[in-house]
């Protein structure tokens, strides 16, 4: 299927184009299912904040039409929505006649190996930092070079993903989730004011949670209570929810909170 920017049939975009040069942008990847995308007004809530902070001038009803239409005719399988400044001038000065450029790319369903989501994976533990900038903090911006470079710390099979942790060496997330610890009944997930990205389905297990009435917290989550915490579980949007098995010399069971939450998030997800 083609990919669409500005609403039409596209495979290139201009070299100017800022996000290109400079990483000015914004994206969102959702799943999309008998073509509907999952979680829809989640990701355009976030994306909605991602434009008022990087100040750019976006007509949401158009941005949603677009990608309900491209949804519509993937069927089933990841959208990608991408929104940069547009084109640049030379140099970091923002061009502000320019209009900001809408892509939207599709891919087929995601395929992972069956045992992440029933047996859990194995965490490597990243030696790569999240540097701490509150202004960016929270945002899915196009700036991921850090994920690049700890996604390149492992080549095996045996880790299904990374641990992140700040410069301070706070535990944050995973290299493409967030991550959450169970310990003594409370769900805990990290405080994303200085870094991380503030995911979709990280939202929507918050607001479940809440439902089941289990306590929730967003705080600091030091490298010790991730330690002594009674269960581990990774996730985000497309593939749901994930147990923690192992994570250097430290090993969790998969509990039965994190079992309650993934048959929710399975039936929500359809997978």
């Amino acid at each position: 299927m083609h990919s669409w920017v500005d609403g039409q049939p596209a495979d290139a975009v201009p070299l100017k184009d800022r996000g290109l040069a400079y990483g000015d942008g914004l994206f969102e990847t959702i799943a999309v299912k008998a073509g509907q995308p999952v979680l829809l007004d989640r990701h355009l809530q976030r994306l909605h904040e991602g434009c008022r902070r990087l100040a750019f001038a976006v007509d949401h009803v158009l941005v949603r039409g677009e990608v309900q239409a491209y949804a519509a005719a993937l069927g089933d399988g990841v959208l990608k929505l991408i929104l940069t400044r547009g084109d640049s001038l030379r140099g970091y000065g923002i061009n502000p006649g320019a209009p900001v450029r809408r892509v939207i790319q599709g891919s087929p369903p995601a395929s992972y190996p069956q045992a992440h989501g029933t047996v859990g994976i194995r965490l490597f533990s990243c030696a790569t930092r999240l540097a701490e900038q509150p202004l960016l903090a929270g945002l899915k911006h196009l700036n991921r070079l850090e994920q690049v470079i700890a996604r390149a710390e492992w080549q095996d099979a045996e880790h299904a993903e990374g641990l992140m942790r700040d410069t301070s060496g706070r535990v944050i997330e995973g290299v493409f989730s967030n991550l959450f610890i169970v310990s003594n009944g409370l769900l805990l997930t990290a405080d994303l004011k200085r870094c991380g990205v503030a995911g979709v389905m990280r939202a929507e297990i918050l607001a479940q949670a809440q439902v089941l009435g289990v306590p929730v917290a967003v705080a600091d989550i030091s490298l010790e209570q991730l330690r002594q915490a009674d269960e581990v579980f990774t996730c985000n949007s497309i593939y749901g929810i994930w147990p923690v098995r192992e994570c250097a010399a430290m090993s969790w069971s998969v509990g039965p909170l994190t079992r309650k939450l993934q048959g929710i998030v399975r039936a929500l997800l359809d997978i």
